[in-house]
């Protein structure tokens, strides 16, 4: 970023909240550099003196859901999810912690300000409460007039106490010469005292007894008001569901009839449907009712507008995007005897599936884990379960409790909240049905190999859905070998290559002649009731023999019901898997997972997906759901626009293998995710079966695994302050900083044909495997 460059989110002007000369972080060239930074509305900012405040801001971070954590005692850290992160030195102590508090309390009133503006959106949607009957305020009068005189009780009985203490005081002053009659005296003060304290507790306990019982009536009165909650909204439901039909069934009716463009006057969604069902057919119309039919809404033209100073492959940025309505009907006289396009390429599909049958002659469609026989591992077959979850209860006392005294760094997450496997292992996860991309190994058409293509990614969410467990963070340098040539057909190898922001490559490759790889790096929102995590890595599958490379990135992901009620897991957004190479470069399968809905007219879960040619015309439709299967038709004709298509019979590209029955009792695991984390004696020393951790709460010995998982975690910080110390006596003494520890198994550069760097497979690991040769390997565990 250049010098005269502002950056977005500078802060407005306003007094600060602080601001200070402090040393920020630059890099192992120049190390700590002194800056002005300046606090103001939840933003920290800062720059080369205080003259650059009027004109150029050299940095700004967003200190809502900023972490931050102190590094030693003059060093604290703020990082917003991976993408910022300063590093900043404090003159001293006591300064350092001066900023720590400031940021702190800046951040919470950040969140604040936004939950109350999220309060008032709910409040100016919501449903607002209106009052009981006539009996029901009498009721809450008559509770209020009883708590009334109640308290007006104990007010008297407190009188009462002090005008007698006041009284007993006088009579000790009076016992310095002690006649008989003062004690007396001082015998009956006290007499009155215990029986104005006695009277006070009566009091005390007939208005707790009120109080009681007053609850007790607000209780059954609020479980009637859910009641009635729970009756209004079925009620509502129901209506939607009516007006719904109705709506169909008026536009059935109508669009026979309607001419021109559509001339109405409400809202863009509505005027697209004019203009969608102007050329939809009588025929086509009455087909809308079949199951297979559907309606989506294709992209035509996106534009990405980056942010200024952003790379576009780690930031999102704005999306632009034009979208036409399609709808598809299944054409059940068609159907069977057209698997391609339209009609003009019947004669060159006949041609296509007659190379494709030649094809599998020469590929095996390699079998689910579930239906292969025997498999081995070390010379034994391999488990088909792992222990069952114990049943710990979680306290949120006893965790509070470990924290106090600690710094916010070195917290750790309990092992409570996870389940025994890594996230490398999480995303070898992926393959279970890797016999889609075997299937999709043997078609020659782009089109069709894509529609299956498309299948795989949808299928890698099966799981999602009953496991709310958080996997183990891994080490940076930790590895994970997934090695299923002998019985599935194909290997993976994954390394968690970065560790701020954390990032995870991984390879995989398949006897079929596939190759897959996907760079893995995240983003979470956190909104008090949910959490979004966002992919920000890519994903690609490659297909040597003929080219064809197929690149995209995963949907987003949100757990619900993060404070209260039970998790649970839903997958939204848009995918675009795009051709890059090959004869399937321009190819483009747009798939869109819809969110969860109260009053959605679709099923939860649903996916639909198009696959179209590079000249625009769709060639295949996709449809299901992420949790359960998956089914592809082809495009048989479509009207001059596209924007009406009719399709052959559908077919299952995946269905998803039902869980053990019992596997409720060990994490919701599947057979493959049960096998991940068996011992194998020849991988390399950084594989994540060799974590202890890990492995003790896989046995059930929590509080073991929890002791360890912290050893791990202060080593590693350990290693990362060596370095920058390092670092830093490297820059004080003019000598070349030492180099930051690199990936073994992973390089980073530009792929052929990219200018972004990113972390690529170097053929290696396998080799050293062979030779049982690891030099390389950290110490990590």
């Amino acid at each position: 970023m250049s010098d005269a460059i502002v950056p977005k989110g500078q802060p407005v002007p306003g007094d600060p909240e602080k601001k200070g000369w402090l040393f920020k972080w630059t890099n192992y060239l120049k190390g700590y550099q002194r800056r002005w930074f300046v606090l103001s509305n939840g933003l920290l900012s800062y720059y080369r003196n205080q003259a650059e405040m009027a004109h150029t801001c050299r940095g700004t971070i967003s200190l809502l859901g900023a972490l931050i954590h102190t590094a030693d005692s003059c060093t604290f850290v703020i990082s917003n999810g991976g993408t910022q992160t300063f590093h900043i030195r404090a003159h001293d102590e006591v300064e350092r912690q001066s900023w720590v508090t400031a940021l702190e309390l800046a951040k919470a009133k950040a969140i604040r300000a936004q939950e109350s503006d999220d309060d008032e959106d709910q409040m100016a949607t919501g449903p607002v409460a209106v009052g009981g009957g006539e009996g029901e305020t009498e009721d809450a009068g008559g509770i209020a007039r009883e708590l009334a005189a109640r308290f007006h009780d104990l007010r008297t009985c407190s009188e009462l106490v002090a005008r007698h203490g006041a009284a007993l005081q006088r009579s000790l002053v009076d016992l310095e010469v002690p006649p008989t009659d003062t004690t007396k005296q001082v015998s009956e003060r006290a007499t009155l005292f215990r029986i104005s304290c006695n009277a006070m507790m009566n009091a005390c306990s007939e208005f707790m007894s009120a109080a009681a019982a007053s609850s007790a009536r607000m209780s059954r009165a609020l479980q009637h008001e859910r009641e009635q909650k729970m009756r209004l909204q079925e009620v509502v439901e129901q209506l939607a569901r009516q007006h719904d039909t109705l709506e169909k069934t008026v536009t059935a009716r109508s669009t026979p009839h309607a001419g021109g463009n559509g001339s109405g006057q409400g809202n863009d969604t509505e005027d697209e449907d004019h203009e969608f069902f102007d050329a939809v057919e009588e025929d086509v119309t009455a087909a809308m009712d079949d199951k297979n039919s559907f309606v989506i809404k294709v992209p035509v033209n996106r534009k990405n507008k980056v942010k200024s100073g952003e790379s576009s492959d780690e930031s999102e940025g704005e999306t632009v995007t034009e979208t036409q309505q399609v709808i598809f009907v299944e054409d059940k006289e068609r159907g069977e005897n057209n698997m391609g396009g339209t009609e003009a390429n019947s004669d060159n599909d006949a041609n296509i599936n007659k190379q494709a049958d030649n094809k599998e002659q020469n590929i095996v469609i390699w079998p689910h884990v579930s239906q292969v026989p025997v498999s081995m591992v070390d010379g034994h077959p391999r488990r088909t379960r792992v222990p069952d979850k114990p049943n710990y209860p979680l306290s949120l006392w006893s965790i509070m409790k470990n924290c106090i005294g600690k710094e916010l760094s070195k917290i750790p997450i309990p092992v409570n909240f996870s389940e025994p496997l890594s996230m490398l292992q999480r995303l070898t996860e992926d393959y279970e049905y890797s016999s889609i991309l075997d299937q999709a190994a043997t078609f020659t058409d782009p089109a069709q190999q894509l529609a299956y293509v498309a299948a795989f990614t949808v299928s890698s969410y099966a799981t999602t859905a009953c496991r709310t467990n958080k996997p183990f963070n891994p080490l940076l340098g930790e590895t994970y070998e997934c090695d299923r040539m002998a019985d599935l057909g194909w290997r993976a190898i994954s390394e968690q290559v970065s560790h701020h922001p954390p990032m995870v490559a991984q390879f995989c490759e398949g006897q079929a002649g596939w190759q897959c790889w996907q760079e893995f790096t995240m983003t979470t929102k956190f909104r008090g009731k949910y959490l979004q995590v966002i992919p920000l890595g890519g994903a690609s599958a490659m297909f040597p023999s003929s080219g064809n490379k197929y690149t995209w990135r995963k949907v987003t992901t949100t757990v619900h019901n993060i404070i209260v009620g039970k998790l649970w897991v839903d997958n939204h957004g848009d995918m675009d898997i795009i051709g890059e190479s090959g004869p399937a470069a321009g190819y483009v399968a747009h798939l869109k997972y819809l969110p969860y809905g109260y009053f959605s007219k679709d099923t939860q879960r649903k996916v639909t997906g198009v696959i179209k040619d590079p000249q625009g015309v769709p060639r295949y439709v996709l449809q299901g759901h992420w949790d359960d299967r998956v089914e592809v038709a082809a495009v048989t004709s479509t009207s001059a626009d596209n924007t009406v298509c009719k399709t052959g019979k559908f077919t299952v590209a995946w269905q998803r293998v039902p869980a053990p029955p019992d596997s409720d009792k060990w994490y919701n695991f599947t057979l493959l995710a049960a096998q991940l984390n068996e011992p194998e004696e020849s991988v390399a020393p950084t594989d994540s079966r060799r974590r202890p951790d890990q492995r003790l709460m896989e046995e059930g010995l929590w509080d073991d695994a929890n002791t360890e998982k912290l050893r791990l975690e202060e080593k590693q910080r350990g290693a990362r302050r060596e370095l920058e110390a390092a670092a830093e006596a490297a820059a004080a003494s003019g000598a070349p900083a030492p180099a930051p520890p690199k990936p073994q198994w992973f390089t980073r550069a530009a792929a052929p044909g990219h200018a972004h760097l990113r972390h690529l497979y170097n053929h290696r690991y396998w080799e050293c495997k062979q030779r049982a040769h690891w030099p390389d390997c950290p110490d990590i565990f």
